[in-house]
């Protein structure tokens, strides 16, 4: 017996149903993209359309179906990666802060929204309650009762006729609990009049603030005073030169760089907080590969007893939450009442100022990063070491070398070469180790003299959170440009350290 002609072989089924949600997953993709192009991302929806593109046709055409595979990967990175990347790059390039957030259309429509109160139109009301959830307003000067009313959906309306008092009126204190409703709703006046909840107590006519003209300026209705958009600077500026907010975001091309390199507010203390910026990063990786090593140097001595307790207690500070432990440092380094200070005064009759003064603040820095590092590397050390042949060790010893003769000529060499990549990432987790700055000094104490939030403890990137998230203001266009300057100082550095340590590999297989 034949099949019918229409029939879908058993083996085909599948195949639909991967196109159905192929095309499922791709129209939502799509949907997503094109909703943040409306809504004025057009970044996210360039990279949300190049993953549904990628989708459709890795998944969709058999040709491209073996790299299924490899499309999470190229994905996250698109969306974890470059997104991140290309999103702080393009807010470098534009005055996008506090003052800028909104785009043009945006700022306008704020601007038209902004209404005044026509004091002449201005009476109070009161709120009757009908009993079955529908209310109406009372205006007891004018003797008008309004049509029932719910107050509980959005922009009502509701005409007003003359009436005598209602029977059951709310108190003020249960009318204000039905202002939500109030503010949405519009009344009309006999005499076509529409007014507007002005007040916790009052109606009043409301009054644009601003008319727009023809050739795109705004009138401003109570002095005629005129305000012309200015799409350099992002914001609407009266005939007088006065500002108007809110302002919106610009493209302003390289002038957050011109004023990193160029103002000295900006310029000199970022210097400074570079050079510290190294420094830190440098002397963490030292002081933490310098204690881990010792510290695994002396638990992989045979004769030491209790090797298991001392490796327990060592590694605990590897085991509490960093954020745990500077908080507690913080707290024992404390000027006045922590422990520290007065350990320090009872031996020595010495009060250091930890918070305040730039070098001890610096150097409290370094202690406590010390503290929260060292067990990583004496972790690795302890591996290192144990892969280090023994035999070298004992035909040094036969030839009468010291024991610190034979670790520097002997024990380092061989543990310094797997131990430098990881010394490298090091390097690059403290050049960006904002956790502890924030958490520990919050950048403290100030330096003088700056055009923006700066301090004697800030490294780059807490210097950079700072500007775009500080209390006063943000600016996250000029952030942007910082942090895009960090990371190609991180690449640069990241780049020659490989550099130095391929080489140096290379020399050490020559021989």
């Amino acid at each position: 017996m034949s099949a019918p002609a229409d029939a879908i072989p058993q083996t085909e089924a599948p195949q639909y149903l991967r196109w159905a949600i192929v095309a499922a997953i791709t129209l939502g993709l799509l949907y997503v993209a094109f909703y943040l192009y409306l809504i004025a991302q057009p970044l996210f929806a360039v990279v949300i359309l190049a993953v549904g593109v990628i989708f459709a046709l890795i998944f969709g055409r058999n040709k491209y179906y073996n790299l299924r595979f490899v499309f999470p990967s190229v994905a996250a990175i698109l969306l974890f990666v470059a997104l991140p990347i290309g999103y702080t790059i393009w807010i470098g390039f534009t005055n996008y802060s506090s003052f800028n957030l909104l785009t043009f259309e945006r700022a306008k429509s704020v601007l038209m929204s902004r209404r005044s109160v026509d004091k002449s139109t201005e009476q109070p009301f009161a709120v009757a309650d009908l009993g079955d959830g529908t209310y109406q307003i009372w205006l007891p000067e004018a003797g008008l009762l309004s049509e029932p009313v719910s107050l509980t959906e959005a922009l009502e309306e509701a005409a007003l006729e003359k009436a005598g008092e209602p029977a059951s009126l709310l108190t003020a204190k249960d009318a204000i609990k039905l202002r939500a409703g109030l503010q949405t709703l519009t009344l009309l006046t006999p005499d076509g009049i529409a007014i507007q909840n002005s007040g916790l107590r009052t109606f009043a006519s409301l009054i644009p603030d601003y008319r727009e003209l023809e050739d795109g300026q705004l009138e401003r209705i109570a002095d005629g005073v005129i305000l012309t958009p200015d799409h350099e600077q992002g914001f609407y500026f009266a005939d007088n030169g006065e500002k108007i907010p809110p302002g919106w975001y610009v493209n302003i091309g390289w002038k957050n760089f011109d004023r990193i390199f160029n103002n000295s507010g900006i310029r000199e203390p970022m210097i400074g907080i570079f050079v510290w910026t190294v420094v830190f990063a440098a002397a963490s990786v030292a002081f933490t590969f310098a204690v881990g090593l010792l510290l695994g140097v002396m638990l992989q001595w045979e004769h030491l007893r209790g090797k298991a307790i001392y490796r327990i207690l060592l590694i605990l500070p590897y085991a509490v939450p960093s954020f745990i432990s500077i908080l507690v440092f913080r707290g024992l380094f404390n000027q006045n009442f922590g422990e520290i200070n007065l350990i320090l005064e009872a031996l020595f009759g010495v009060r250091p100022e930890w918070f305040t003064n730039a070098n001890l603040a610096r150097t409290m820095i370094l202690i406590v990063n010390t503290w929260l590092g060292y067990p990583y590397m004496m972790l690795l050390a302890m591996g290192f070491l144990q892969g280090v042949p023994q035999d070298h060790k004992k035909a040094a010893a036969l030839e009468g070398a010291s024991a610190t003769r034979v670790f520097f000529k002997i024990t380092l060499p061989q543990i310094l070469p797997p131990f430098m990549p990881l010394l490298i990432s090091s390097f690059a987790f403290n050049f960006n180790n904002m956790v502890l700055v924030l958490l520990l000094t919050r950048g403290l104490p100030d330096i003088v003299g700056t055009t923006v939030p700066a301090g004697q403890t800030d490294i780059l990137a807490s210097f950079t959170y700072r500007i775009a998230f500080g209390f006063s203001s943000t600016e996250f266009g000029l952030a942007g440009a910082i942090t895009l300057l960090i990371f190609v100082l991180v690449s640069v550095i990241s780049y020659v350290n490989f550099v130095a340590m391929r080489r140096g590999t290379e020399k050490r297989v020559g021989r």
